[in-house]
């Protein structure tokens, strides 16, 4: 596995648990606790709903803003200080489940072991491999996942048995699955049972469950590219940080998008 690097610069300190060096405007509370690189946004809310955070010592609710002098608590004490983004590339082995519950064996926080406190952006199932993300910038989660986006995500897919051209004109044009028809896809034939397939949606276990609704198993699934972040040659099980180049497009739609109305 990779040797972690040094990234625990701290940037900016968070007084009191809550509020910046300066005034700043309000922000909304989940939006705080993520950006401490405490957990993602959506987690955040977990944790509010649960009754985990406080505000000046009351119970927070879901939807709260905080500015400048208000004291922000998780379990008791400050959600920490706001450090270096860390942005990671895994080539995740099967048998790992992309969650940060410690108390599940296997979990890919454990699995790597860094430092910083991560999460993975979003998922990849236990039963696959191959390219997942993994941060402590919540901000950076939307840019990846939200389905309006459509940024691609590419997988290589070996199936039981043989393929049909059938079949991947079908997988290609949508399937329906629980209801719901899949969006058009790229889809290209690898070999006799193995095929790629581009995706601009993220339903859960999809590409499996369209392949079971046409009478197919599948026997192994990576995940080899996320938008323009490729896996290339990442031994499985270990990790990289995101380049330059890689990181540079996912901050400025970021920014472009925070700064829009």
């Amino acid at each position: 596995m990779a040797t972690p690097r040094a990234i625990f610069v701290l940037v900016e300190i968070f007084p009191h648990g809550g509020g910046h060096r300066h005034n700043r405007p309000p922000m909304r509370l989940n939006k705080f606790i993520s950006d401490t690189g405490a957990c993602s946004r959506r987690e955040a809310d977990a944790w509010i709903a649960a009754g985990r955070v406080t505000v000046n010592g009351e119970p927070a609710v879901l939807g709260t803003r905080v500015g400048t002098g208000d004291e922000v608590r998780v379990d008791g004490r400050p959600p920490g200080a706001r450090r270096r983004g860390v942005y990671l590339v895994l080539n995740k082995p099967p048998g790992i489940t992309c969650t940060t519950e410690r108390d599940i064996a296997g979990n890919i926080v454990d699995f790597i072991g860094h430092p910083e406190r991560i999460f993975p952006i979003g998922r990849l199932d236990k039963d696959s491999e191959g390219l997942i993300l993994l941060t402590n910038d919540g901000d950076i989660v939307n840019e990846v996942l939200r389905v309006e986006h459509g940024h691609e995500k590419e997988y290589l897919v070996t199936v039981e048995r043989p393929v049909s051209e059938n079949f991947l004109a079908m997988m290609a044009s949508g399937v329906k699955i629980s209801g719901v028809k899949t969006r058009p896809a790229a889809v290209t034939r690898t070999g006799p049972a193995t095929f790629s397939i581009v995706l601009t949606q993220g339903l859960n276990r999809q590409i499996r469950r369209m392949c079971s609704a046409l009478g197919f198993r599948v026997q192994q699934l990576k995940r080899v590219r996320i938008m323009h972040i490729h896996l290339g040659s990442l031994p499985v099980g270990r990790w990289r940080e995101l380049t330059e180049a890689e990181l540079a497009p996912l901050l400025t739609a970021r920014k472009a998008r925070a700064a829009a109305p």
